[in-house]
């Protein structure tokens, strides 16, 4: 009976070492795929690639201090980030035109419901009209 146990045993051992070592290997093409399409190396963005659990990137010491790395070195410092006056300045520009265009259109459509409201009362009335006249609308 001590046999089939620790033969039992060495199989589960066996199993889930298979099994991290393939968790691990999904992890590493995951990182590499992100870095890859330019995307932010988190715990988060890693796991879900890869299919396995924030706990299991956390618990292995190699895999924790590449996406440490990795996401530390994705965030530029204040000193290191390139002036972008010129392109903010664009950004605002095009916010407060279409800030302005919104304005403009809800206007006119309001005007445009206002315009129709008047002209189905005038339709109203003009019916009403030719009701008491004894003509018959068409």
């Amino acid at each position: 009976m001590t046999d089939d146990r620790t033969r039992r045993t060495a199989i589960l051992a066996t199993a889930a070492k298979a099994k991290s070592q393939a968790k691990t290997t999904a992890a590493e093409r995951a990182i590499r795929a992100l870095v890859k399409r330019g995307e932010a190396i988190t715990f988060q963005a890693v796991g879900r690639e890869a299919g396995v659990s924030h706990a299991f990137l956390y618990q292995s010491p190699e895999l924790r201090r590449r996406i440490e790395y990795l996401r530390s070195q994705a965030r530029p410092t204040p000193a290191a980030r390139p002036d972008t006056n010129g392109s903010d300045t664009v950004v605002l520009a095009l916010t407060a035109q279409i800030e302005q265009l919104k304005t403009r259109h809800r206007q006119e459509m309001q005007a445009l419901r206002a315009a129709l409201e008047q002209a189905h009362g005038e339709n109203l009335d003009l019916r009403r009209e030719l009701a008491r006249r004894g003509a018959a609308p068409s």
